[in-house]
């Protein structure tokens, strides 16, 4: 199986197995539009790879609650909101490191693209930006009450995003 003739290509990336599957999957079997076909658009082409990071409230659940009698009902203690973020930083760059090392073993060339917020809006409105053609992800595969509580991702970008959408499964 072989799809050609794409400009852009986007790629969800996280630290699942199955994203990088996903990232397999594309290099070999996606095949780009030559830049010497008339594309004379400005917008970044070729593969890009995605990664959502949370916010650092979303990404522990920081909400330390109301200092009682009468304090402020939102705390923010800066410390910790730092700390979060630069270990959200090192996950990026594990994350991407890891996908880019991938894509070097095959001799491919990509971009990469970091947003901050939820995976699911963010992975389709950074299609939409991009003016992508196609979107390639993994998907975990949870069970009936994973996916209740948890929402997939996959499903939302589905019947949300703006370009076709390749869905790999976890074969295990």
């Amino acid at each position: 199986m072989s799809i050609g003739n794409l400009r852009c290509v986007v790629i969800a990336v996280d630290q699942s197995e199955e994203s990088m599957n996903a990232l397999r999957w594309a290099l070999q079997n996606v095949h780009l539009r030559s830049p010497a076909d008339g594309d004379s658009s400005d917008k970044p082409g070729g593969f890009v790879l995605l990664h959502v990071q949370s916010p650092p409230s979303i990404a522990v659940g920081l909400n330390p609650g109301a200092i009682p009698f009468g304090g402020p009902t939102h705390v923010e203690v800066p410390a910790i909101t730092t700390a979060i973020e630069a270990h959200q930083r090192r996950i990026t760059e594990a994350v991407l490191g890891h996908a880019v090392q991938i894509c070097e073993e095959k001799n491919v060339a990509v971009n990469t693209k970091v947003v901050v917020g939820e995976p699911k809006e963010k992975i389709c409105e950074a299609v939409a930006n991009l003016s992508a053609d196609l979107l390639v992800m993994g998907c975990r595969a949870f069970g009936p009450i994973k996916r209740f509580f948890l929402g997939s991702v996959s499903n939302y970008c589905i019947n949300n995003a703006s370009c076709p959408i390749v869905v790999i499964k976890d074969t295990s």
